[in-house]
């Protein structure tokens, strides 16, 4: 089994009186992660699983009396796929109020009903953490560290799925399988996706834009639908842990730019299955924006498991010129990054930024130095 970052750091929250919400995209081992952490839990757990039926009938609606039925002895009792749950925010509620002797974790697929149904019901009463494929550091940690470095063109190629990592050989099989069986799962069965087809169409649009500037209004006449629509459904399709998105930075300079967004793949391996490409590297014009999306990916995760709660990312660049990967604010201070897969090149270090943020530093990450970066 990889060892995943986020379990110590699940650990130290157990015995706080607060719920425990785990989230993130199907298949990247949640359910594997919550009976690895009551293992060594000191006290009697109950795992429920609510892609049962009966126990969704049991914990939807449920009196503290039913609870306390259904959990028995147990201190500690995992709800899995709890977004399947009706009204689980106000189980999860009746648990932390009325049952003190009793800690929850509640793991979900996906943050569209899980976040609408948790929210208001558990405000003040729940942590809230984020379950990513595979991070590079914990590969690298179960691999070692030069056969993970040895294996980078895979991983840019098919991600970073644990099926995927675990199957040498069968990677472009599996992520088939997830594209078509699990990526739109959520999605599809959720009342404001009304068309799916234009769904599918969206993500292969952004894949192949990928690292460029993202245009609703070219979405929307691409394909054919408003920009409402365009909008929304990248909100979802965030929502769902399959893209995420990067806004500029405008703090200094009249002319940074406000308005543009990039839109990125949690996972470099969908996005390549999305456009079926599995071509090497050396073979492909997109290289730069894959690696690009694989540190993103990467610093995302590594800021989250650290708990770097407060740092934020951007990209920069002026409306004449000049641009800058990614700028990483935290505690007031920034740091600017040029990502270049050829490690010949180096990124230039704009004047403009330097003077209006003075106090930042930059650096170029490529395939010689990313690991400190990850």
């Amino acid at each position: 089994m990889i060892s995943r970052l986020l379990l110590p750091v699940l650990q130290r929250y157990l015995h706080n009186r607060k719920a425990l919400l785990i989230i993130g995209p199907r298949q990247t081992g949640k359910t594997t992660l919550v009976q690895e952490l009551t293992k060594n839990y000191p006290g009697p757990s109950r795992y429920l699983n609510a892609d049962e039926l009966l126990v969704r009938e049991r914990l939807s609606d449920a009196s503290a009396d039913r609870l306390r039925s259904i959990i028995g002895n147990a201190s500690l009792v995992i709800i899995d796929e709890a977004q399947r749950v009706k009204n689980i925010g106000l189980t999860l509620k009746i648990i932390v109020d009325q049952l003190p002797d009793v800690k929850v974790i509640a793991t979900g697929s996906s943050a569209l009903d899980l976040a609408s149904e948790i929210n208001e019901p558990l405000t003040g009463r729940k942590y809230e953490f984020n379950l990513f494929p595979v991070s590079w550091q914990e590969w690298s940690a179960h691999t070692g560290v030069l056969e993970a470095e040895i294996g980078l063109e895979q991983r840019l190629l098919y991600g970073m799925y644990p099926d995927v990592l675990n199957n040498p050989g069968e990677e472009q099989r599996i992520l088939a399988n997830l594209v078509s069986s699990y990526l739109y799962k959520d999605l599809l069965s959720f009342n404001q996706v009304r068309k799916p087809v234009v769904l599918e169409k969206l993500l292969q649009a952004l894949a192949l834009q990928m690292g460029n500037e993202a245009s609703y209004n070219e979405l929307a006449n691409l394909l054919s639908v408003s920009k409402e629509t365009v909008i929304h459904y990248v909100d979802l399709l965030e929502k769902a842990f399959v893209v995420f998105r990067l806004h500029p930075l405008r703090r200094n300079l009249r002319q940074e730019l406000s308005t543009a967004r990039k839109i990125y793949f949690y996972d470099t391996g969908i996005r390549n299955a999305l456009i079926g490409n599995f071509n090497p590297l050396h073979l492909r014009n997109d290289t730069g924006a894959i690696w690009e999306n694989f540190l993103l990916s990467e610093r995302m995760k590594k800021n989250h498991y650290t708990e770097r709660l407060f740092a934020k990312g951007f990209f920069w660049r002026l409306v004449q010129g000049g641009e800058i990967d990614y700028v990483e604010e935290n505690a007031g201070s920034f740091s600017a990054f040029e990502f270049k897969w050829n490690t010949a090149k180096k990124g230039k270090y704009p004047r403009p930024f330097q003077e209006a943020y003075p106090d930042s530093t930059f650096q170029t990450i490529t395939p010689e130095n990313f690991i400190e970066f990850v």
